[in-house]
C-alpha cells in the first residue's frame, strides 16, 4: 500500500511540475483530444542532414531536458534503436526507467516507439511515438506525432495541453 502511495504521490508531483509550465512555450500542436486520449503532432526544419538528424535523435541525453526526467538528469537517458530496444533512464541507488519501447527503425528515416512517458505511466494508458526525418532541399523537416489512449480519471484536455508543452520543448532543444 506504502509503494502505491508513493507512486500516485510521485505522479501527482510530475503532473503539478507540468501543469506549472503550461503557457511559458508551446510549439506542438494537440491534433485532437477526446474522452479516451489524444494526439500530438509537429514538424520543425533544420539545416542539418537527416542522417545528422537522426544520429542526434538517438542521443536523447544530449538534447532531452533534465527537467523531464525521474533522476534530474538527462545524462542518465540511453536509447537503443533496435526493435525491442529500450529509451530508458538510470536512477539513483541502481533503479531504472522505462519510457518508451522501440518498435520500428529505418535508419535516417523513422523511429517508431510504444510507451507511456513521465506522469502517464501511472495511468491507464498506452502510447505510440513516431519520428521521423526527411530530407528537403536546405536541410531536414523533422517530424513526431505522439498518441495516447486509455482511461484518465479526470480526461486528457490538460493532460494534452501539457504534454503539447513539454515534447514542444524537446523538439525545439533537437532542432537546435
Amino acid at each position: 500500500m506504502a509503494q502505491t502511495n508513493k507512486l500516485a504521490m510521485a505522479t501527482g508531483t510530475a503532473v503539478l511540475v507540468l501543469m506549472s509550465m503550461v503557457g511559458e512555450q508551446a510549439t506542438a500542436e494537440v491534433v485532437s483530444v477526446g474522452g479516451n486520449g489524444f494526439e500530438i503532432r509537429e514538424t520543425a526544419h533544420t539545416a542539418a542532414s537527416s542522417d545528422k538528424v537522426y544520429a542526434a535523435l538517438l542521443l536523447p541525453a544530449n538534447w532531452w531536458s533534465s527537467d523531464h526526467t525521474f533522476s534530474g538528469s538527462a545524462a542518465n537517458l540511453v536509447l537503443d534503436a533496435r526493435a525491442g530496444g529500450c529509451w530508458c533512464e538510470t536512477l539513483p541507488g541502481g533503479g531504472s526507467v522505462e519510457h518508451l519501447r522501440v518498435v520500428y527503425v529505418s535508419p535516417g528515416k523513422t523511429l517508431r516507439l510504444r510507451g507511456a512517458l513521465g506522469p502517464f505511466q501511472g495511468l491507464a494508458v498506452a502510447g505510440v511515438m513516431t519520428w521521423s526525418a526527411k530530407s528537403v532541399a536546405d536541410g531536414t523537416d523533422i517530424t513526431f506525432a505522439y498518441s495516447i489512449s486509455g482511461y484518465a480519471k479526470d480526461g486528457f484536455a490538460e493532460l494534452s495541453k501539457m504534454t503539447d508543452h513539454v515534447l514542444g520543448e524537446q523538439m525545439e532543444r533537437l532542432r537546435n
